[in-house]
């Protein structure tokens, strides 16, 4: 599997079209040659996580993402416990004194994935953003349904403020962040830091999961073919939210909650194959009418987990690119801003 999909993620763009088959387009959108190649080959050599029991289904997942992110380089890594969770801290090449970081909450449905997952995106984030990453191993569930994921979140992200110093980061240049799952504990936690008055410089949410009804448009047109299906979603949502009173909890679906004063502004990325592409969107816009500063930004072309896709495929790892030239702008902007004085 690992010599085919990087064999073929290497053909030229031409053929790669030739091999993926007919054009898929929907909702006015075209999938990418390289995606629709890589799910026809996912499809015939490798069983969806969601049709295996839990913990196989875990090692499915990392070893898809092992394949997809492949080795990339960084200055640095280091394990440390944060807020008595795993940890592990990135540092990119040349890298000294104190900067901004990025705390970071891995995708996975809430009940997969973990530091290994996403450690490659991890790499790229700062080595292209030019911040520290600090990954956490939040709770999974089923073993630790909600609110165990949200409230981990938060204490890593109020570990990172109290122990900024130790770990060379400016607490003035601190953003969170997250895919799908991760996405949805990131907005908790920007929530959260308005409220409790902490910094907060940024939230960088990828297709971020915000509201467990799932009532849109793009999870009945994209529910099935295009990696993340109904199934998973279904799986996923009994397994953190067993008790349906709590789909509306702001803290799981923050499509409900209220947005106070002094939200961080957001970068907001989807993908126009994506089951969760309209709660995204209309997530960003429920921040832009309370007054925050948002950038959203669809990859029309892409399907939900294309931030693992790291190595070989050329439209993601260019999304991927694209988002850490914004995360790096982001908290850039913020050490101007500061320098003149706001």
């Amino acid at each position: 599997m690992t010599i085919s999909l990087r064999a073929f993620m290497a053909l030229p763009a031409p053929l790669q079209r030739v091999l993926a088959g007919r054009r898929v387009v929907l909702d006015g959108q075209t999938l990418a040659a390289d995606t629709q190649l890589t799910l026809r080959l996912q499809a015939r050599t490798v069983p969806a996580a969601e049709s295996l029991p839990i913990p196989e289904g875990r090692v499915v997942v990392d070893r898809l993402s092992a394949i997809a992110g492949g080795t990339q380089p960084i200055g640095a890594v280091r394990s440390l416990p944060v807020a008595g969770l795993p940890g592990r801290l990135y540092t990119p090449t040349g890298a000294s004194g104190a900067m901004p970081v990025l705390v970071f909450f891995h995708g996975g449905g809430f009940m997969y994935g973990g530091l290994d997952s996403h450690d490659a995106v991890c790499r790229v984030l700062a080595e292209q953003a030019g911040v520290r990453v600090l990954a956490v191993d939040y709770r999974l569930a089923p073993e630790h349904p909600f609110p165990a994921a949200f409230d981990d979140a938060v204490a890593a992200y109020e570990w990172t403020v109290a122990n900024a110093a130790s770990i060379g980061v400016d607490p003035d240049r601190i953003a969170v962040g997250g895919d799908s799952a991760g996405g949805n504990l990131a907005t908790g936690v920007a929530l959260h830091a308005a409220r409790a008055g902490l910094p907060l410089a940024l939230q960088l949410l990828v297709y971020p999961a915000t509201d467990a009804t799932r009532d849109t448009h793009s999870y009945e047109l994209f529910g099935e073919g295009f990696f993340l299906s109904r199934r998973f979603m279904e799986l996923a949502t009994a397994s953190y939210l067993p008790d349906a009173g709590d789909h509306r909890d702001p803290r799981a679906s923050p499509a409900f909650a209220d947005v106070p004063a002094g939200t961080a502004p957001a970068y907001v990325a989807t993908a126009g194959f994506d089951p969760l592409r309209d709660e995204g969107e209309a997530y960003a816009r429920r921040l832009a009418d309370a007054g925050v500063d948002v950038e959203l930004r669809r990859f029309p072309d892409q399907i939900h987990s294309f931030f693992n896709v790291v190595a070989g495929a050329r439209g993601s790892r260019a999304a991927i690119d694209e988002i850490a030239r914004a995360l790096g702008s982001g908290l850039r902007s913020r050490d101007a801003a500061r320098a003149a004085g706001a």
